[in-house]
């Protein structure tokens, strides 16, 4: 079964995951991360990832790497907060289907 990732949700994920470098981490890992669990183009992130740094969630930076530049992205104070407030949303929204799944609701 597919799960409809909408923008907000696809948000969320990619800020759980570049959060989880303290000095950020780049594109193509990201990808990797992201697909561990759903199906995610190159394509597809980038835009995430602009949205994210034009909202104030990701500061970018270039490094060199091997001859060339790799963009780095790290999460602001602006964008943990914007991830605290999708997990709590998440946390409840999963406690309400898993309710739902299990015959539990009043």
């Amino acid at each position: 079964m597919a799960i409809n990732t909408g923008a907000a949700l696809l948000d969320a994920i990619v800020l759980a995951v570049v959060a989880q470098e303290e000095h950020g981490t780049y594109g193509y890992k990201i990808t990797q991360e992201v697909r561990a669990v759903l199906d995610l183009s190159e394509s597809t992130l980038y835009p995430v990832l602009r949205r994210l740094q034009k909202d104030g969630c990701l500061t970018v930076r270039d490094e060199a790497f091997n001859g060339r530049n790799r963009r780095y992205y790290e999460v602001t104070a602006a964008g943990r907060a914007r991830l605290a407030q999708a997990r709590a949303e998440w946390d409840a929204y999963a406690r309400k289907i898993d309710k739902l799944f299990k015959g539990e609701l009043t």
